[in-house]
């Protein structure tokens, strides 16, 4: 949680990191007057920008700590940071995407400005996925309009990407 509105405000401006505290679907241009609430991938990746100081039970703590401390608390974390760290280098707004059965929905220009035009899920190079997910998060995600992607993490945390579109034949 960022307590302090102002400074809230222009993280917030930055790229949509977090949302205001008790708003379901911010607007773009409105001041909100309530702290910012953000997640915990986004707050790794913004103390590892420099752009946040973390205070965990009124002490200070590194982003090292901070990973460690979150990577404890959920058995993807790493995983799922390394891919929102590789998206949010490309410069795209990253949400979760947990209303639509996968890690990421993703903006090109943010939300407010356009509805997520991806989709992303999470997964490592050595786990598999059989073809009915596949198709089941294919059909999911064409009927909200949106292109799935599954960003496959490698070893050695490079990411690569494979994205599915429905068509008609």
């Amino acid at each position: 949680m960022v307590f302090d509105p102002e400074a809230g405000e222009k993280i917030y401006s930055l790229g949509f990191y977090g949302k205001p505290f008790g708003v379901k679907k911010p607007k773009p241009g409105v001041r909100y007057k309530g702290p910012l609430e953000l997640s915990m991938l986004e707050t790794l990746y913004l103390c590892e920008k420099g752009v946040l100081k973390l205070v965990m039970n009124a002490k200070e703590i590194s982003c090292q700590e901070y990973r460690e401390y979150a990577s404890k608390l959920g058995s993807r974390f790493e995983l799922e940071y390394t891919v929102y760290k590789d998206l949010r280098d490309r410069g795209y707004i990253v949400r979760s995407g947990m209303k639509f059965g996968v890690a990421f929905a993703v903006y090109e220009k943010g939300p407010g400005y356009e509805h997520a035009p991806y989709l992303v899920d999470v997964l490592s190079m050595e786990s598999s996925i059989d073809p009915i997910s596949i198709v089941r998060a294919g059909r999911l995600s064409h009927s909200v309009k949106k292109t799935l992607i599954y960003a496959i993490v490698g070893k050695n945390g490079s990411v690569r990407y494979i994205g599915f579109k429905w068509i008609k034949f």
